[in-house]
């Protein structure tokens, strides 16, 4: 099957703006709050600095945070990023749950 320059031009325009349209709304995910249920149960914060030493004590590593987590998704320098744990939403590079898993 023989395409044209017309056709190939034509799929790779609605491929970059697919993927420029995918990205910006990943860019509008909403954040996850500290009260969202899903947060709570893991003892998610934004701040890994506010972690419950006496309830977290034995998971949280001082210098743990999302950005060092390898759930955590988001670019090196986001505020924000996804997290396979929050589905569609974004976490704090900042934050910690008691999901964390040190990347390797």
């Amino acid at each position: 099957m023989k395409q044209s320059r017309r056709t190939f031009l034509i799929t790779s325009l609605g491929a970059a703006s697919a993927l420029a349209l995918s990205r910006q709304a990943f860019a509008d995910a909403p954040h996850v709050s500290e009260s969202d249920p899903t947060a709570v149960a893991l003892g998610y914060k934004e701040d890994a600095a506010k972690i419950d030493k006496a309830k977290y004590g034995s998971k949280y590593v001082a210098g743990s945070m999302c950005s060092n987590c390898s759930l955590y998704s988001g670019k090196a320098g986001d505020a924000f990023g996804p997290c396979a744990l929050f589905g569609g939403k974004q976490v704090n590079s900042k934050g910690w749950c008691s999901g964390y898993t040190k990347k390797a």
